[in-house]
């Protein structure tokens, strides 16, 4: 993916146009990091929560207790995407900006589960509350 394609999938993403196919667990992390290097951090979060929610429903999908939308999860990433733009001094968005941010392995479906129980991570209380983790501190694992 290089920045037009990036820009490209935000079109979609916020006309609720993106084919459900393409809204990939990569792709989470490429729009978060949008919005990320785009908006101050609160705007950016806010702007990640709703987003995800319209779009979740613009495809048939319900955000609730049992599904959707899952703000731990949302928050844990937002964050960890921020944490990493700070430390890797990354002031714009470019294909190589891009490219480095790709390899990250916080990109990895599992590393979530080195902070959380999974027994935690879904619970309902998870999905609509922001629960600190219970494995360890965002900043104690390298």
């Amino acid at each position: 993916m290089n920045v037009t394609q990036l820009g490209l999938l935000i079109e979609k993403f916020e006309a609720c146009t993106l084919p459900k196919e393409e809204w990939t667990h990569v792709n989470h992390f490429v729009m978060a990091l949008w919005y990320c290097t785009q908006l101050p951090l609160p705007q950016a979060i806010e702007k990640i929560r709703s987003g995800i929610k319209r779009y979740n429903e613009s495809i048939g999908g319900k955000n609730t207790a049992d599904a959707g939308y899952h703000e731990t999860i949302t928050l844990f990433y937002t964050r960890t995407i921020a944490d990493y733009l700070l430390t890797a001094k990354v002031c714009e968005l470019t294909d190589k900006t891009l490219s480095t941010f790709m390899q990250q392995a916080f990109l990895r479906k599992e590393y979530i589960l080195r902070f959380y129980s999974r027994d935690l991570l879904m619970s309902k209380d998870a999905r609509l509350y922001w629960k600190a983790p219970d494995k360890a501190t965002m900043y104690s694992v390298e």
